[in-house]
């Protein structure tokens, strides 16, 4: 691990150029560069400006190896998803994100889904209308699941609430092996995409028939992931102090 490797690991990250980064920091290209091979350290004050840019800590960028990252994150990419129909349920209890999904995969069985459509997508978002006094007091959250409805499926099987998800644009972050230390990993993988979209100039968007934002988990190899997708829409520079500050 070095300073300079964390510097050009975060410049990267936030796709800029060593002229872009230089312009930022209000220094020259040749002392990015310096910093980067560890010739010249960034007195503190610079530092801290590089802390601000990239929403690192400084603690973070001195001492520790920030491109282990690679080992788990990819890079963050914006996506466009097409609208889809889906099939979703909620509920609010202890352990909230395994019996809705437990009860949607008893779903998929009752409804014909797992038998026509084995690989239908399961995806999962947090509910948050639980008040606090039901999560304080009785340790209780939300959690909500959908199938993704395969293009012409039909079934009338009940117990959950059908409803369409329009074509949206989403950035998207998939962490490798996200449920060992579940609780670093995956608040981290929202941690970074929100810093891309900062850093990017865009925003996430409410809106009523778009999935603000939503994770989706799988086997590939013997390997497990999740993916992380956030609505994302464009604004302009002009709008971008606004919206982040």
């Amino acid at each position: 691990m070095s300073l300079g490797t964390n510097i050009q690991y975060l410049r990267k990250l936030n796709k800029m150029t060593q002229e872009q980064f230089a312009e930022k920091m209000n220094v020259t290209r040749q002392t990015v560069s310096r910093w980067e091979a560890d010739e010249v350290t960034p007195e503190l004050g610079k530092l801290v400006e590089i802390c601000s840019a990239f929403s690192c800590k400084l603690d973070e960028l001195v001492r520790e190896n920030m491109s282990f990252k690679n080992e788990i994150y990819s890079a963050v990419e914006i996506r466009k998803v097409p609208a889809f129909k889906m099939a979703r349920y909620v509920m609010i209890s202890p352990n909230p994100e395994s019996d809705v999904q437990n009860y949607m995969k008893n779903w998929g069985k009752l409804s014909g889904l797992a038998a026509a459509e084995p690989d239908a997508k399961l995806i999962g978002w947090d509910f948050p209308f639980v008040s606090q006094e039901l999560q304080s007091r009785f340790g209780l959250h939300g959690y909500a699941a959908a199938y993704i409805l395969p293009e012409g499926f039909q079934t009338d099987c009940p117990g959950v609430e059908y409803a369409q998800n329009k074509e949206a644009e989403y950035a998207v972050i998939t962490i490798t092996e996200p449920l060992i230390r579940p609780f670093e990993r995956i608040p981290t993988g929202y941690k970074y995409i929100m810093e891309f979209l900062q850093a990017n100039n865009f925003k996430d968007k409410v809106s009523d028939d778009i999935i603000s934002c939503f994770e989706h988990e799988y086997e590939k190899e013997g390997v497990h992931y999740m993916d992380i997708y956030v609505h994302a829409a464009g604004v302009t520079k002009a709008d971008a102090y606004s919206v982040f500050n």
